[in-house]
């Protein structure tokens, strides 16, 4: 009886652990996912600078040269 019910609490103590294992793999693909997407915008606004950047250096460039 004693072996049963620690069968019992040995079951039950896994499944309990394996759930909250698979709770913490969800937030963390989550909290990856976000953290992707935030460098991604992150760096397309740079980009987006640096082509700003490119073609306002363009634009004056033949302005400065001389004639």
């Amino acid at each position: 009886m004693i072996r049963t019910i620690a069968a019992a609490l040995a079951a039950f103590a896994l499944v309990a652990f394996g759930a909250r294992a698979e709770d913490k793999a969800a937030e963390k693909t989550e909290k990856a996912e976000k953290k992707a997407e935030h460098k991604a915008k992150k760096s397309e606004k740079k980009a987006e600078k640096k082509a700003e950047k490119a073609a306002d250096k363009a634009e004056a460039a033949p302005a400065a040269a001389p004639k």
